[in-house]
């Protein structure tokens, strides 16, 4: 993802001889490109574009054309790959073969049943695989699941997520974003949908409605969700990509210099005893009785930010070394994807769908 608008990284420990090799070299690809260079080695850029040749030479580190040629010649300890989709699995199911650990950019794959088969492949080599969901390193996010997990909301029986900003008709000069599958559902929602699990839990069943009349292209501009979770929650999301507001996490977050930073709330949490507004994480409690005839406050729960990217990196350098377990693992990469083909299988029938569990 682009830089964030975040203070300085207050990441330590990262074993700044660590030899990463970056896999892609358009936005995201770059980003990595920086951070490795500025907290491990970059071993090697590889992308087949001439122009990568450039990115590479300015960090004095090797540049290659294809993954096999920089895993015979550089001996990169780690992999990142920010290819596009759909050359996800191709570049981790090499790597698995080297037993080189990935870092994969989300989503996994393009599809759940080849993101299984990469999964399996990996798990049976004993080769850790990474999934870039790179929000779940977000601290405001790890701070509302330490807020959940010490059970201050009670019993969580209601959760709210948003998505709603508005892209210009620009955006659409790329045609593959007007065609089925780059919609704001595959393209956005599969970030809120993931950090919901993170926070909520597993969703068991999920309801959806897609609508394109506004732009009449293949995809969806706009979608309704009802998912019910494992434990008895039920949530609703809203997403659209057609409505001139900032309630999303793009906004709300202050995570990424191309939006504008509307510090508010993307996902609300209720719980019996109190309920959560995240990212801004503010907290509402009853300052009396537990009643709507009661005062309601809400405070801010303490947190500092930190580049969730540079978080992310530690974790992979850390996988790497063998003292620490994926934030988020291939396998939390699949059932996320998973859960986004019941999204939209729902959407398709009219009927509640499961996600396939694997």
């Amino acid at each position: 993802m682009p830089s964030t608008r975040m203070g300085p990284a207050l990441v330590s420990g990262m074993e700044t001889g660590t030899r990463i090799a970056v896999i892609g070299a358009g936005l995201v690809g770059a980003r990595h490109v920086e951070l490795v260079a500025r907290h491990a080695t970059l071993a090697a850029g590889v992308d087949p574009a001439p122009a990568s040749e450039l990115l590479a030479q300015r960090h004095g580190a090797p540049w290659r054309t294809d993954l096999a040629d920089c895993l015979a010649k550089d001996a990169p300890d780690g992999v990142i790959i920010a290819t596009p989709n759909h050359l996800h699995v191709a570049g981790a199911m090499r790597a698995v073969g080297a037993g080189v650990p990935a870092l994969i950019e989300k989503p996994i794959a393009a599809s759940g049943d080849d993101a299984a088969r990469l999964v399996e492949a990996a798990e049976a080599r004993g080769v850790p695989l990474l999934v870039g969901h790179h929000r779940r390193h977000n601290a405001r996010i790890a701070a509302a699941r330490q807020v959940i997990g010490e059970g201050r909301l009670g019993q969580v029986v209601a959760v709210q997520g948003q998505f709603w900003l508005y892209k210009p008709s620009d955006y659409f000069d790329a045609t593959w974003r007007t065609r089925k599958g780059a919609g704001p559902v595959f393209i956005n929602l599969i970030h809120d949908i993931d950090l919901l699990r993170h926070l909520c839990g597993e969703v068991v069943e999920v309801q959806a409605k897609f609508s394109n009349k506004l732009r009449g292209f293949e995809v969806e501009d706009t979608a309704a969700l009802i998912l019910s979770f494992a434990n008895g929650a039920l949530g609703t999301i809203s997403v659209s990509d057609t409505v001139a507001a900032p309630w999303s996490w793009e906004f709300a977050a202050g995570e990424n210099p191309a939006y504008p930073h509307v510090p508010g709330g993307a996902y609300r949490i209720g719980g019996t005893d109190a309920s959560l507004s995240v990212p801004d994480l503010t907290l509402w409690e009853h300052t009396e009785l537990k009643s709507w005839w009661s005062p309601i406050t809400g405070a801010p729960v303490p947190v500092q930010d930190v580049d969730p990217l540079e978080r992310q990196l530690a974790n992979f350098i850390a996988v790497i070394h063998g003292t620490a377990k994926p934030v988020v693992s291939g396998r939390e990469g699949l059932r996320t994807l998973r859960l986004l083909e019941a999204v939209t299988r729902a959407a398709e029938t009219g009927s509640p769908q499961s996600p396939r569990r694997d």
